[in-house]
């Protein structure tokens, strides 16, 4: 019989997961990789780390003397590598047991997150896996995995022989030495029928290539049709090639960055970052890139390709650039296709900030043509890096162009020749007052765009002698010359019939004369100010209870627009002299609505419906006139 505390302890024996391989396969396939196209990824990276497990222990080995063999001839996939092969304990601890990896129990650091850049150096993993699940990705492919092995750190070690199958059952064998003659792993895969598509031979030769083209051991491939075979990585990285003049390796990087992302850059910047191993290019794009895209970036660890969309390697702002780098030291995620958010990559990217930022720095001191194409294409970029870099701000500010009533000019250009640089706030604003204040000489800067409006303040930090204010009406509406008493008068009725007719709008009129004279009315009315009518009337409709309280007390005295009529346009001089009163209530409709447009600010269907009227009571008095 059974005490009490035998079966208490019975009851809380500790019990092993029971794993439905068949279910993490499909969660790996659809939640943790991209593609099953990954298989091929994870075999060679698997045989990379073979590799240099193997030239640990035998240091003396010639560099290149070992390596990996693909082979697929449509019927298998076969992977073989002359690496450091494995025990038949090996196979039992690391092939059959899931989620465990070799090199976390052989002590490599490689598992161990980096936490700082100072601790890059005491803990140098030279492997490129972490999470001991790579195998399971071929049950993608296929129902069976076959593993032949033989390990290198015992002479007269014999081959090891596992079979995996999809139902999660697997086999374990010893075989002779014969079987396979030299220390290494040899892993074949029978695809399924419906792995076609990832496992054909010319797929599986670009598939090595597309990841392994920058791996530092030779990978050749062989399609089974008795050929010589292709080298997959015949060549190692541009930028760790020799070539005979500085001018020879800047063409050679430039056609890497082109044969990579498609394009002719600008111009390539080289990466180099000892610290963690990390060598490559930047390419400046040839083309404006809208504001906010961020490219992704090829990065490569240890010579095998992590990711094409690592958005994560620069800052938001550096969105003029992509890169291509190999990197020792930086940390994958668990489906080794994008890096580990840490410090190491905080400080990588805070590196390579510092590299971009520095190529500025060179190509404004000494290439003056190219830094001129470059703003034109990026000033975008430029302007969103300075206005938190004071050292591009002082480089770079007096060059970068702006939208003035000059046209597109730079502000050292547009400070030439206006003293006081007027900056509006929107962009409607400008496109209200361009004309006019062009006519009148005045110095205006669109500052509507991003960005514009903080930096054009900021001039005089690098001009002293530059004046930057914000653009008043009143300062605009000073340039305007004032009729004589006699027109005034003259034109006194119309004007009390359009304030009338555009009270609706809190709009004022006045009569001025202005360049150029082709224009007939001026409308000025600030964002601010129509934001503030609008609040005030809110106030006026809710004056009962809490809120319309609130409102009142907030309450300012509303701007009102203003519309100036130009007493040099001919349109206008004949509009003033109008009679009738019905056809001068629509004239100055008419005119408000025409300058509203010519804002190009948006308009309120008050507004659309003033405009359609308008015109048709003039379609209609013309008509009527005629007959």
């Amino acid at each position: 019989m059974t005490s009490p505390d035998n079966a208490a302890g019975q009851a809380g024996a500790d019990r092993t997961f029971q794993v439905d391989l068949r279910g993490l396969v499909d969660l790996l396939s659809h939640h943790l990789y991209s593609s099953p196209r990954v298989y091929l990824r994870e075999l060679m990276q698997n045989a990379v780390d073979a590799l240099t497990a193997r030239y640990g222990l035998d240091p003396a080995a010639p560099a290149g003397a070992l390596g990996i063999r693909l082979y697929a001839d449509g019927s298998v996939v076969r992977v073989e590598d002359d690496g450091v092969g494995l025990t038949e304990a090996d196979v039992h601890t690391f092939l059959a047991t899931i989620g465990r990896s070799s090199k976390r129990v052989t002590g490599d650091s490689a598992d161990e997150p980096i936490r700082g850049w100072g601790r890059i150096a005491e803990q140098r993993g030279d492997f490129i896996g972490q999470f001991g699940i790579g195998l399971l990705s071929c049950f993608l492919v296929a129902d069976e995995i076959h593993v032949l092995s033989r390990s290198a750190r015992t002479p007269d070690a014999p081959a090891v022989e596992w079979r995996g199958r999809g139902d999660g059952s697997y086999t374990v064998r010893t075989l002779p030495s014969s079987a396979r003659p030299r220390p290494g792993t040899t892993v074949t895969l029978t695809p399924r029928a419906d792995a076609g598509e990832w496992t054909r031979p010319a797929q599986v030769h670009a598939l090595a290539r597309h990841f392994g083209s920058l791996l530092r051991h030779p990978v050749a491939f062989d399609d089974g049709t008795g050929g010589p075979g292709a080298s997959v990585n015949p060549e190692p990285a541009p930028w760790a090639r020799t070539y005979p003049t500085p001018g020879a390796r800047s063409r050679a990087l430039a056609a890497y960055g082109e044969e990579v992302f498609g394009f002719t850059p600008l111009d390539t910047i080289e990466l180099d970052l000892p610290a963690v191993g990390l060598k490559g290019i930047a390419c400046v794009l040839p083309e404006t890139v809208p504001a906010g895209r961020r490219h992704g970036h090829r990065v490569h660890v240890k010579g095998m390709l992590l990711s094409e969309q690592a958005e994560e390697l620069l800052p938001e702002w550096a969105f003029f650039v992509r890169c291509v780098v190999d990197a020792e030291h930086l940390r994958p995620t668990a489906s080794r296709e994008s890096l580990y958010e840490d410090d190491t990559l905080a400080a990588v990217r805070d590196a390579l900030a510092d590299r971009l930022r520095a190529w500025i720095a060179r190509t404004a001191a000494n290439d003056p043509d190219l830094l001129a194409r470059f703003l034109q294409t990026h000033h975008l970029a430029v302007k969103s890096l300075a206005v938190h870099d004071d050292e591009i701000l002082r480089m770079l500010l007096p060059w970068l162009p702006f939208e003035t009533t000059d046209g597109h000019a730079t502000l050292d250009e547009f400070a030439r020749t206006h003293r006081t640089l007027l900056v509006t706030s929107s962009v409607e604003e400008f496109r209200q007052v361009a004309a006019i204040a062009s006519a009148a000489g005045l110095g205006v800067v669109n500052g509507g765009y991003t960005y514009d409006r903080e930096l054009v303040h900021r001039l005089p930090e690098i001009r002293p002698e530059a004046v930057v204010a914000d653009l008043d009406p009143a300062t605009l509406t000073a340039h305007l010359d004032p009729v004589d008493r006699e027109t005034e008068l003259a034109a006194a009725a119309y004007l009390a019939l359009a304030r009338d007719a555009l009270a609706v709008f809190d709009c004022d009129v006045a009569l001025r004369t202005f360049q150029p004279a082709s224009a007939p009315a001026l409308l000025i009315d600030s964002r601010e100010a129509r934001h503030e009518r609008t609040r005030s009337q809110l106030a006026r409709e809710q004056r009962d209870g809490l809120w319309g309280d609130i409102l009142g007390a907030l309450r300012q005295e509303a701007p009102r627009a203003q519309l100036i009529l130009n007493q040099l346009n001919p349109l206008v001089r004949t509009a003033v002299a109008i009679d009738e009163p019905d056809l001068a209530r629509t004239s100055a409709e008419a005119l408000y609505g025409q300058a509203a447009l010519l804002s190009r600010r948006p308009l309120r269907p008050a507004e659309s419906s003033l405009i359609n009227r308008s015109f048709l009571d003039l379609l209609a008095h013309a008509l009527h006139k005629d007959s």
